[in-house]
């Protein structure tokens, strides 16, 4: 097996299907069936077991594939080393990046750090703080932007702190919450943990919940038309002025927040393009960007 087969078949364990493996190696149904074939041939067994929907390995299969995890890894820290070497900002940075710092903050990010190191080269992942925060513990980016408080005991900095509040397109008083329109949106465990947890401490009757979106910026967007109220960070409608914002207390009277993090594993400092881009960060003000 060659550099290429290895990324085929961690792409195929990966996605477990023809169609979006072929998208993510940018190549031809037919050719990526082909070159299954000719390993197939090489090694002498069936590696791969097509289903109505998608494929499965077989044990043999298996082992190549995760044979093939484990050479791109080796083959990734090599380059990462040789890098490092030549004592020079290059290379390729892998960040992990939750889904509003990635919308808000990580392009305009990006785009200073290339400014000052054009030789360098970014991959980034974006999702859900807690598959960010997966990523990080088993070192397939270098650096994660995290929002919320997950079991870490490693490197990391707080970037900003924001308050969580009650977003509504009318003034209302709390007593009429529950009988106003709510529009609820997906998010993480811990932030759903945290209106959850502040809901039921102040009223007994559930929300009045009349839309359900899936991501916090189309929830922002119905609010602003007047749909109805979110409960979210503040960072998210904070550039609206004519919305009414409220922020949401613990029953000590302390606002309830939510931190965003950096994450990242001290070893990582070796590299010098990990220590630069900390460094770079450390500069900015990152909730104002």
């Amino acid at each position: 097996m060659d550099y290429q087969d290895w990324k085929m078949l961690a792409s195929l364990y990966a996605t477990e299907n023809i169609t979006q493996a072929a998208k993510q190696l940018f190549l031809s149904q037919p050719t990526l069936t082909s070159r299954i074939k000719r390993l197939e041939t090489y090694y002498g067994v069936p590696i791969i077991i097509r289903k109505q929907r998608g494929i499965t390995f077989t044990p043999e299969g298996e082992e190549l594939a995760l044979h093939a995890k484990k050479m791109l890894y080796e083959q990734r820290n090599i380059e990462e080393k040789i890098n490092n070497m030549k004592n020079e900002v290059s290379g390729t940075l892998r960040v992990g990046v939750s889904n509003f710092f990635a919308l808000n903050k990580m392009p305009k990010l990006l785009r200073l750090f290339k400014q000052k190191y054009p030789n360098i080269e970014c991959q980034v992942v974006t999702g859900w703080s807690s598959e960010m925060h997966r990523l990080i513990l088993n070192h397939d980016v270098h650096i994660s932007f995290i929002k919320g408080d997950y079991p870490w005991r490693e490197k990391k900095e707080l970037l900003y702190e924001e308050e969580i509040c009650v977003a509504s397109p009318w003034d209302f008083k709390w007593e009429e919450l529950p009988s106003l329109p709510r529009i609820d949106y997906f998010t993480d465990g811990l932030m759903k943990n945290i209106v959850d947890g502040w809901w039921y401490n102040h009223y007994s009757q559930n929300p009045y919940i009349n839309i359900e979106v899936n991501q916090v910026e189309t929830c922002k967007e119905m609010v602003i038309n007047g749909l109805g109220y979110a409960i979210l960070s503040n960072l998210v409608v904070r550039p609206y002025p004519e919305l009414i914002i409220k922020p949401i207390y613990h029953s000590s009277g302390e606002p309830i927040t939510r931190k965003t993090w950096m994450y990242y594993h001290a070893e990582s400092l070796e590299m010098n393009i990990v220590r630069a881009f900390i460094e770079f960060i450390r500069t900015l003000d990152v909730k104002t960007l």
